[in-house]
């Protein structure tokens, strides 16, 4: 990393007490969640052309045509999955690594998987440099889910589904809770879907969000 970029990170740093008072005033208010967002270096998973913002409340371009989701919908995907201590979570999306790793810090473990190589390798070396160890990822299709490891007690999806994931869903446990944007449009609804202990669901729509689409297979090249 360059002087400049270093220096472009720490100013941008300084913005961490607006961007967790924002956090706060929008709604997450979770003392897990937020303590995992404030101790995530953010700049960490971001470009280096966009390290100056790193500490916005906005979304962010990444390799692949991906980017790096607004700290505020991570806050409240992350809190509408009330994730427990000795939660097994599912991430379908890997992306960066930003949500896998505020994921890692309310969760036991956290099985997370990405459908582009390049993105795959460069979150493990994130991974690796702030030493998660509870952490384990899988090169593949999400949509597929993870049925070795299944049934899991959370599941978060940050690709947008054009329904609702069943697939997803058949791999949750009775009590478990998925949350995941679905639409086929550009605006989709925030979806919270909650385990009656009986193979049902209750659904709760949380807000209008942004994702890219949940695709089918992996990338190639990529």
């Amino acid at each position: 990393m360059s002087g400049g970029t270093t220096k472009a990170a720490e100013n941008a740093r300084a913005d961490l007490p607006r961007l967790m008072k924002a956090l706060r005033d929008q709604g997450v208010t979770d003392p897990q969640v937020l303590k995992a967002i404030e101790t995530t270096p953010r700049d960490l998973f971001t470009p280096d052309l966009f390290k100056d913002r790193s500490w916005e409340d906005s979304a962010l371009p990444i390799a692949c045509g991906q980017t790096i989701s607004q700290p505020y919908i991570v806050g409240l995907m992350t809190q509408a999955l009330t994730v427990e201590p000795r939660s097994r979570v599912l991430e379908i999306g890997t992306g960066s690594g930003y949500q896998t790793t505020i994921l890692s810090k309310v969760s036991r473990l956290v099985y997370t998987i990405e459908r582009y190589r390049t993105l795959m390798k460069e979150a493990e070396a994130r991974f690796n440099t702030l030493g998660l160890t509870n952490v384990i990822t899988k090169f593949g299709d999400g949509g597929e889910g993870w049925a070795e490891q299944a049934p899991f007690d959370r599941i978060m999806v940050t690709a947008a589904a054009e329904d609702d994931p069943k697939r997803l869903l058949s791999q949750l446990k009775p009590n478990g809770v998925l949350v995941a944007p679905v639409g086929k449009g550009p605006v989709q609804s925030l979806r919270r879907y909650a385990g009656d202990g009986k193979g049902g669901f209750r659904v709760e729509i949380l807000c209008d969000v942004r994702f890219v689409p949940l695709l089918a297979g992996v990338a190639k090249d990529q």
